[in-house]
Order: C-alpha cells, then structure tokens, then sequence
C-alpha cells in the first residue's frame, strides 16, 4: 500500500537526525564514538538512585505515580526558581529541553516564517524548526541581507542561540557579542530563544551574563537535567515571561498533559539535598580532563592546516580541516575502522563547510580517545592509516 496520500503536509518537512542514524547503524560498544552528545555514564548518580528514590516515595506516597501539574510539580518549580533567582511564575518544567525548542516553535512560528540562528546551529533545533517549515537563516546572512538596499528579507520571529559552550561549535558568546544580539532583537522587535543545556559545566574562564539576564522581557531560556543530572530522566525547564509561557502551557497540555511526575521528584530531592552540586563537581573535574587529553592529543597527531576550538566547558570541540578534505566522504572511511564522528556540514542550513566536523570528548571511551584521534589525523593527511585496537 502506498501511504503518502496519508501524510500532512509538515511530514515532507521532517529532518532525520545523521547523529540518530549513526547510533541506529552502529553498536557504539565496537567504536571510538566521538559523534553523540551523550553525557558520560559514569557521571550519573548511580549509588544514590535507591535511597533518593525511597526517600521521595516515603515523603510524598503516591503523589509521584500520580498525574502532576503542567506547569511542573510545585517542588521543582520552586528550586529552579530560587536556584536561578527567578519567580516560580516564571518556570515552565518540559519533557526534555528538546521539547522547550520544539513547544517554543510551535507556539511562535508559521509556515514560512523566518527563525535566526548561529551558523552552524544544532542539528535538533533544526529537525524542529523544519518540521515546522520554517525558513532557517544565520543571523550574519540575515543582517548582510538587510543591510543591501535590493534586499529586504522579512521579519523574523525569533532569534535562536546557544550562548554557552555553542553546540557543536563549542564557542561562548562574549558579553559584547550577547548585548548586540540583544540590541539586534530590540531593533527589529523579536523574542530570543537561549538554549542553555550546557552553561553549569564550565572548565576554565569566567561565567558570563545570560541573554535572560539582559533581556528579560524577550527572552525564553531552555535548560535541560540531560547534562548535569541523567539524560534518560527527560526533564527540562523553561524560564520566561508569564505571558509567553501561559501559551506555552497551554500548548504542552495536548502534548503531554504533564512531565515525569516520579522523575520530577527525584530531580527536586537530588538538588534541594545538594547533592547536585556535588555531583557537578566530580563532573566538571572528570570532563575538564577529557577535554584537555582530546586538545593534547590533537596537538601531537593532526597535521597542520588543521584548526580546533578550546571550549570553556560543555562538551564538543568543532575542527577546521583544509578545503580539499570532505569530512562527509571520508566518514564512512572512519566508521570502517571503527571510529565515529558528525561532519559538520549537517549542522549548517545550507550544507556548506564539508571540511568540518564535531568531535565529543565527554562519551568516548578514554582508553580509546588517542588511537581514535590518531585515525583521524592519518585519514586527514592522507597517511598510512593505524587500526583500532
């Protein structure tokens, strides 16, 4: 049976992931993955899970296992916002913090409407703008465009970036560079979305200011547990003006009714008892680590001609190969030999910048981080290529 003539007409508009797929295709058990974006496993919270999870269940019975609030159970709410010095008005708990990208584009966005971003721009953000067929343009295109005289681009809906440790750049927007987005979004009237997965796993440097911080008023701010807590819990939250989130509320009611009511829990007895913070500490010591041995050891193998950002936290490094390596052909090269990575083209609108790619160091087995670098390095300069051991 043929089933398009079922379709709506978003479903053409539907992106697949290429970091989805690799995971599909490959047991990352029998690879150097440095494609995801996955947090490592030995940061979760192993030990503590069963006296935490007891501890909710005997101090709220079975309010856990209940449906809870859409807006998020009153517990979580609270310590967000005295975490973040915001009022409990102003937080809406997600399921995930890939629904608060997707919940804010469907509350905002038309077919056709134009959406700003960084260039390149993560890849989820993207899937969830295209399946609502917006029109994605980097804010430096959309800027030279308005500037020319023949060119008057449309207005834009919203401005989307990841301040902090940029997925998959790396970079973190300096002050400057944040109050002139900020003036940018005030002179044409649009609202910024602050996508902020990253910002609590600093490693060096100082914190910077958030866009929310400067701009309140037109600002939704994305947060996520999947970094600094579990991945698997989904849970997210999103920190805003009360006027926009009461249509983002009652835009997740036919969504999802409500977030993980248990997981919510767990996530608020896991910070109230500070044991987050602790936790973050280990964290941020063991990926400060990973990512100082992955710069070192791209100083001793890449050849030169080859470029890499020094991310202050999060946990990606972005590479500039020479112009005549096309890091989309020569991944399945790599997978051969046992070593994954995301070409970073797939992170550009236009599928430009074919001699990039986005290395993980936070997932990747260390014990097989040099000799996965090392192929990289001899599939770049064109040398005798070592195998995995």
């Amino acid at each position: 049976m043929d089933y398009n003539k079922f379709y709506s007409a978003d479903v053409p508009s539907f992106l697949k992931s290429p970091v989805r797929e690799i995971f599909r295709a490959v047991d990352l058990s029998n690879v150097c993955s440095f494609a995801g974006g996955y947090p490592a496993a030995d940061t979760f919270p192993v030990a503590e899970m069963p006296a935490l999870t007891a501890r909710v269940l005997e101090k709220y019975g079975t309010r856990p296992l209940q449906y809870g609030a859409t807006q998020g159970i009153p517990e979580l709410c609270e310590v967000i916002a005295r975490r973040y010095n915001v009022p409990v008005s102003q937080v809406q708990i997600t399921t995930s913090s890939q629904q608060g990208i997707d919940v804010c584009t469907r509350v905002l966005v038309d077919p056709g409407d134009i959406v700003l971003a960084n260039n390149p721009v993560y890849l989820g953000a993207l899937q969830s703008f295209s399946s609502y067929r917006a029109k994605v343009v980097g804010i430096e295109d959309y800027l030279s465009q308005a500037a020319a005289p023949s060119c008057r681009p449309g207005k834009p809906k919203f401005i989307y970036v990841i301040p902090d440790f940029n997925n998959p750049s790396g970079r973190t927007m300096t002050l400057q560079e944040r109050e002139e987005l900020v003036r940018i979004a005030r002179e044409l009237d649009v609202l910024i979305v602050e996508d902020s997965p990253y910002r609590e796993l600093r490693y060096s440097g100082e914190p910077v200011k958030t866009i929310r911080e400067l701009a309140p008023e037109r600002t939704l701010h994305l947060g996520s547990f999947s970094k600094i807590f579990a991945p698997g819990f989904r849970l997210g939250w999103i920190i805003g003006p009360e006027a926009l989130l009461d249509k983002i509320y009652t835009c997740k009611q036919c969504l999802d009714l409500c977030p993980p009511v248990l997981n919510q829990f767990l996530a608020a007895e896991f910070i109230s008892s500070g044991a987050l913070d602790a936790n973050l500490v280990k964290t941020i010591d063991a990926y400060r680590q990973r990512r100082d041995k992955m710069v070192s050891l791209l100083e001793k193998y890449m050849p030169s001609g080859v470029t890499w950002t020094h991310p202050e936290g999060g946990l990606f490094l972005w590479l500039t190969l020479p112009p005549q390596v096309d890091t989309v052909r020569m991944y399945d090269k790599a997978l051969a030999r046992g070593v994954a990575y995301v070409a970073g083209s797939f992170f550009y609108t236009d599928g430009s910048h074919r001699n990039t790619m986005r290395l993980n160091f936070s997932f990747v087995d260390e014990a097989k981080m040099e000799p996965g670098i090392r192929l990289l390095a001899a599939l770049v300069s064109g040398s005798e290529v070592p195998d995995i051991e």
